[in-house]
């Protein structure tokens, strides 16, 4: 796998769609030394379960211990550190982590109650959580999700669960954005396992969660975040963090000149989880048939944005979406299926930016 490499994988079987990323990738081979200490960072900023779109699926880290287990790997832990108000062995209980720890017989390490060093993390001081810069390979599992002050938070903004809680506080009297891309700058991103099955649409801690089914992976933590947040239909100017990132040398957003490796084709027919009503409000606006979890959850985040934008209500046309459309006429539709239409977006699925883009001249 090279450093400009998208690898996207589609389906319900999360545990085996990690497997098959980190096996696509060699992760295996790239952290070489079997008895190198190998560590993952989920996501478990609250105690809220994976299916609300706050935290990473438990079922990712099976698949990414199992993964390693079999490559004779036996040196491997999970760690994270909760936001500051919250316990994170409560957050480890209610995302599943515990059965997981015990069917693997692996360790979590709590991050808030570990000790830390200072380290100038090109030119800003940012004290890092000592297991977290001592692990030998850094496996980053963060969730695509949106964020109330960041807008985005994926790679780079998990690894704010690296430092303890009063580094925490002071990130956000320094506005989150620069302090997040310091940190880059000496936080740990072998490699980035990226849980987008269900991420909220632009809060951390879940509760509107849009269903995507799919599961990426990433070298470049700057690169993974620029591709998360066109995903979510916005550009890569929107996040200021990422752009101090790349200024920085973290990474690059350079998207244009990204290899995307797609393992499986998207599967069509959601399974149609429990939808709130933020979700079912943006849906009148959408007619689905047969639509594929991808881009169906692509169109739900532009939708999103046109509504922030006030560009949806009554008399605003329906977008056709989905492989019932296949060699179907209509007005307005996205993605390859409705190529026949009179006005259609190609991809498959298109990025929710590009969405964005198209709707806001068609609509």
């Amino acid at each position: 796998m090279e450093k400009n490499d998208i690898i996207i994988i589609h389906g319900t079987d999360y545990k085996d769609m990690a497997k098959k990323v980190l096996e696509a990738a060699d992760v295996a081979g790239r952290i070489g030394d079997r008895t190198r200490s190998v560590g993952l960072k989920p996501n478990l900023v609250t105690s809220r379960a994976p299916e609300t779109g706050a935290t990473t699926h438990a079922e990712l880290l099976e698949g990414a211990i199992e993964y390693l287990q079999e490559h004779g790997f036996k040196d491997i832990c999970i760690m994270e550190g909760s936001w500051v108000g919250e316990i994170t062995p409560n957050a480890f209980r209610e995302a599943g982590y515990d059965r997981v720890v015990k069917k693997y017989g692996v360790p979590f390490y709590d991050l808030q109650r570990d000790s830390y060093k200072e380290y100038d993390a090109r030119g800003m001081k940012i004290k890092v959580c000592d297991r977290a810069m001592n692990i030998g390979y850094m496996i980053n599992m963060p969730v695509l999700k949106g964020h109330c002050q960041t807008i985005v938070t994926c790679a780079l903004k998990n690894n704010k669960g690296t430092i303890p809680n009063s580094e925490k506080r002071r990130f956000h009297t320094l506005g989150l954005h620069k302090p997040i891309a310091h940190l880059n700058t000496v936080a740990r991103n072998d490699f980035i396992l990226v849980d987008n099955i269900c991420g909220d649409l632009d809060f951390e801690e879940g509760g509107n969660p849009v269903e995507m089914d799919r599961v990426l992976g990433f070298l470049d933590p700057v690169l993974c975040d620029t591709f998360v947040s066109e995903s979510m239909g916005y550009d890569k100017s929107d996040i200021e963090y990422i752009v101090r990132a790349e200024q920085l040398g973290v990474g690059s957003t350079d998207l244009e000149h990204a290899n995307i490796i797609y393992l499986n084709e998207p599967v069509s027919g959601r399974s149609m989880r429990r939808k709130t009503r933020r979700v079912e409000a943006l849906e009148r606006y959408i007619d689905a048939d047969d639509a594929c979890s991808a881009c169906y959850g692509s169109l739900i985040y532009a939708m999103d944005r046109l509504n922030d934008r006030g560009m949806l209500g009554k008399g605003t046309k329906k977008v056709c979406i989905g492989q019932g459309y296949k060699g179907k006429t209509g007005e307005l539709g996205v993605g390859s299926c409705t190529a026949c239409f009179k006005k259609s977006l190609k991809g498959c699925p298109p990025k929710a930016r590009d969405m964005l883009e198209f709707l806001e001249e068609n609509l």
